[in-house]
């Protein structure tokens, strides 16, 4: 379900979960300038299994939190296996800005990355 893709199509509140097409078919690589986007990953752990109600909810923190931000251009939330996935014009600090700002509605979200070595 994508909240965001090139923010231009934000669904409505309760819209219809369907099947994922796989990010490598719809992510974008480049933004409009013509620049490469950087993306991050956060796990949502358990919101498949919450009450429509509770997703909902939580699709409309998302999207406001994210529409907050210009730099995003892509948002992709799989519900099978609990995953946001955000793609952003580059700008330093925007990824731990964006996970931050998510984090303080959504406590339970976890950014993804590679442990320090």
């Amino acid at each position: 379900m994508s909240l965001v893709k090139f923010r231009s199509n934000l669904p409505v509140a309760g819209a219809a979960l369907e099947p994922g097409t796989p990010l490598w078919q719809i992510v974008p690589t480049r933004g409009e300038s013509g620049r490469p986007l950087v993306d991050f990953m956060m796990l949502i752990p358990g919101l498949r299994s919450r009450p429509q109600h509770a997703i909902n909810t939580i699709l409309n923190k998302l999207q406001w939190i994210l529409e907050q931000y210009r730099e995003v251009v892509f948002v992709d939330l799989n519900l099978k296996i609990n995953v946001l996935w955000v793609s952003v014009n580059s700008r330093p600090g925007i990824i731990l800005e964006l996970a931050t700002s998510i984090q303080r509605l959504v406590p339970e979200a976890l950014l993804v990355g590679q442990k320090p070595e």
